[in-house]
C-alpha cells in the first residue's frame, strides 16, 4: 500500500496560478491535488487519460464542446479520455479538489 500525505510534498506550478501534487498511485490510476489561484486558467488541452475529480473549496468553471459547466464545493466531474477541456477559476476564492487518473498522469506543464 502507497500512503501520501498532501503536507509531505512539493508542487509545481503547471500554469500561472495553477499548482498541482502527485498524490498515491497505482498501475492503473493515479491521485493529483490541485489549486487554482482566483483568475487562473487551465488553457484548452485533451490527454488520453479518463479523468475524475472532486472540488471542496472554490468553484471551477469547466470549458468543454462549447458547453460551461461550474464544479463548487461538494460537486464531482468526470471527463473521458482525450475530450478537450478547459477550467477557469472565476471567483475570489482558491479552488482546492483532486483529480484522479485512468492510467496514471504525470504532472503536465501548459507553459511550454
Amino acid at each position: 500500500m502507497e500512503h501520501v500525505s498532501l503536507s509531505d510534498l512539493e508542487t509545481s506550478e503547471a500554469a500561472d496560478g495553477v499548482h498541482l501534487a502527485l498524490m498515491a498511485g497505482a498501475e492503473s490510476m493515479n491521485v493529483q491535488h490541485f489549486e487554482i489561484e482566483p483568475g487562473a486558467t487551465v488553457e484548452e488541452h485533451s490527454h488520453p487519460h479518463e479523468q475524475t475529480g472532486f472540488i471542496y473549496e472554490g468553484e471551477l468553471t469547466f470549458l468543454t464542446d462549447d458547453e460551461e459547466i461550474v464544479c463548487g464545493p461538494g460537486d464531482s466531474y468526470a471527463l473521458p479520455g482525450d475530450q478537450p477541456h478547459a477550467a477557469e477559476n472565476r471567483g475570489d476564492e482558491t479552488v482546492r479538489g483532486v483529480d484522479i487518473f485512468s492510467p496514471p498522469r504525470e504532472n503536465p506543464s501548459w507553459q511550454d
